[in-house]
Order: C-alpha cells, then structure tokens, then sequence
C-alpha cells in the first residue's frame, strides 16, 4: 500500500484542529475545514483514526473524513489523454 502522508500528533486547541503532517506542524480553523467538527463535542473530536496509508481521517462517532490533500489544497487532476483531435 503506498504511503500518502505520515499523519501524527492530531489534537485540538479551541476551534482549532493542530495536527503534524509529513513533519510539519499545522493548524486548521475548523470553520473552514469542517462545520460538523467545529459543532461535535469533545469525545467526538476526539474518537479519530488516521487511515493506515495517511491518505486521510475519520471520525466515526460523527461520520466525518477529512483527505490530508485536501487540507494542504493538494489537487490532483487526471492526465491529459492524447486523441487524434488534441495532438
């Protein structure tokens, strides 16, 4: 399985969720990331699994996901194919 991100120390402070990706620390203001986080207790906050290839996190008890790329505004976009009218 291949290794998206290496997620670690994820906790809250606030509104704020601080969390260390590839080995930098960051904080996200959950009014921009995730209502539903920024409404759920603290146990909810708090019951999260990191998934195994670090693509991303999930919050069972709220049935929230969160995709790593997309806190760091990774966008992927699909490779061009070459037909006869584009080449």
């Amino acid at each position: 399985m291949k290794n998206y991100h290496d997620v670690s120390d994820l906790h809250f402070n606030g509104d704020e969720m601080v969390v260390t990706i590839d080995g930098q620390k960051s904080r996200f203001a959950l009014s921009e990331i995730s209502l539903v986080l920024q409404k759920a207790s603290v146990e909810e906050r708090n019951m999260y699994e990191i998934s195994p290839s670090g693509y991303g996190i999930h919050w069972p008890l709220i049935d929230e996901d969160l995709s790593i790329d997309g806190l760091l505004g990774i966008i992927h976009t699909p490779p061009t194919i070459l037909t006869a009218s584009n080449r």
